[in-house]
């Protein structure tokens, strides 16, 4: 989350042109484009970084904030506004005293630490740039409520992610984000959770749900069995003559509910029946026999 010179992602100079611009992103993207470098960490970070920077530069109206305000291009029209509040009180000093400009630092001047001053002789002071990050975590990962430490802008922050957090749900660090400018707040960190998928564990909300192979006797004859759940293991029976795809639900043994404690959903266990394979002379006669008397 540190400031991104984007001319230098492109491998361009401030003076390049549209043109320029549109061909070095094009060429970049093709070159680390995901399909070309299939689980490739590395080139899927520079792949983002690239569109990053066209997205900016590719764009007139972003490229002349950017080129005007920097790492600040963002809170550019928050800029222009106090740079009109300033115009507009010296005129309004000037009508009402009848006397010329008290000395006021220019904007720019306040924006990087000079004296701008209001009627009431306070700094103007602007709110640091938010900042947004992804914390890529497992199904597992959020079972349970944990603290994790985060590097962010080179500082270490200590955050508990709460059990039961969803897919895409994004939570507010306040003032981690960017520094304030001229004595204003800082911005605020916000943290987007992608939780991926589990090999086991499918969720839905607060549900889970799984499958199970069961073998043709149990599924006959019935029986009891051990199945895993995503907090251990637990025996559950099988009634007799249990269908291929047939489902069960276990209350309780599912996803924590978010931010409610002792409380979950429920895992749902679809059966596989499994056939015998390689059956022995004897077995093939006896499933024979059966036959006959169905």
């Amino acid at each position: 989350m540190d400031f991104i010179d984007y001319y230098k992602t492109l491998g361009l100079n401030k003076n390049a042109t549209e043109k320029e611009i549109k061909d070095a992103y094009r060429k970049l993207a093709r070159k680390y484009h995901p399909d070309i470098n299939p689980n490739n960490k590395e080139a899927e970070h520079k792949f983002k970084e690239i569109n990053e920077a066209n997205e900016v530069l590719g764009n007139p109206e972003n490229r002349k904030k950017y080129d005007q305000y920097g790492k600040d291009w963002k809170h550019a029209e928050q800029f222009e506004k106090a740079r009109r509040q300033q115009q507009q009180q010296r005129a309004y000093r000037k009508t009402a005293a009848g006397f010329g400009d008290s000395g006021y630092s220019d904007f720019f001047e306040s924006m990087f630490g000079g004296a701008f001053s209001h009627q009431g002789g306070q700094n103007v002071g602007f709110r640091g740039q938010d900042y947004h990050a992804e914390l890529h975590l497992g199904l597992k990962d959020v079972y349970k409520t944990h603290k994790r430490t985060l590097t962010v802008n080179g500082k270490n922050i200590r955050i508990a992610i709460p059990a039961g957090v969803a897919n895409g749900q994004e939570i507010k660090i306040k003032g981690h984000g960017g520094p304030g400018i001229n004595g204003g707040p800082n911005g605020d960190l916000y943290i987007k959770f992608v939780v991926q998928n589990d090999p086991q564990f499918k969720r839905d909300r607060d549900d889970l749900y799984t499958t199970v192979d069961l073998d043709l006797y149990t599924a006959l004859l019935g029986g009891e069995i051990t199945v895993g759940t995503i907090d251990g293991k637990v025996k559950i029976k099988v009634k007799p003559e249990t269908q291929n795809n047939a489902r069960v639900k276990l209350k309780g043994k599912g996803f924590p509910v978010y931010k409610k404690e002792n409380l979950y959903g429920d895992l749902y266990i679809t059966f596989n029946v499994k056939l015998p394979t390689r059956l022995s002379a004897k077995e093939k006669g006896l499933f024979t026999e059966l036959k006959g008397l169905r």
